[in-house]
């Protein structure tokens, strides 16, 4: 699991490398925006009719992935350490599969650590069932209805609700859809 994660992870560092340097921070807002400028990190990377990128760049997920990794100031991780320091040496390693694997398996390696920070505690073993459990029945009786007690509660509930305010409904604010345009009717 984790080699499939780490070679993703190659792979992303690879295909974003040099992201950050078209991301552009605008302040005309209360609340700075972080904007990624597609065509300057396209035209960098000689990529401009690459459409499988093109796809990539305006997806949902992209634009999360900018929103969540724009800010400036924020911790770094094993993607940022990748990005930043180990591009040559993924290039380097193309032409040599013993060397990526090996990578791979570093990577991994991390990963695990960063998920599994004290690996005592992650693995706890299970008793192994007697012999003969399987055999055992341990169904418990449902246990049976006081119809007094659940008269009482109905009551109870009802004489609430008669007392209490009406509820009213607080409507969620959105922002509401544009629709198609009016020439279209």
């Amino acid at each position: 699991d984790k080699e499939v994660r780490a070679i993703f992870l190659r792979l992303f560092a690879q295909l974003f490398q040099g992201y950050r340097s078209c991301l552009q921070l605008i302040r005309i807002h209360a609340e700075p925006v972080i904007h990624f400028h597609k065509a300057a990190f396209l035209g960098q990377r000689g990529l401009i009719e690459n459409d499988f990128l093109t796809k990539v760049l305006n997806g949902m997920a992209f634009a999360g992935f900018v929103s969540e990794r724009g800010p400036p100031f924020r911790t770094c991780d094993l993607f940022d350490e990748l990005v930043a320091f180990e591009v040559e040496r993924i290039k380097a390693e193309e032409g040599n599969p013993p060397k990526m694997i090996k990578h791979v398996r570093e990577l991994a390696e991390q990963l695990f650590k960063n998920e599994n920070p004290n690996p005592h505690i992650a693995f706890q073993k299970v008793p192994r069932p007697t012999e003969g459990s399987h055999l055992r029945v341990h169904i418990l009786p449902f246990p049976r209805i006081n119809e007094g007690r659940v008269q009482e509660l109905l009551q109870e509930g009802l004489a609430r609700s008669q007392g209490a305010p009406p509820a009213t409904r607080g409507d969620k604010k959105c922002v509401v859809p544009a629709g198609p345009p009016v020439g279209t009717f």
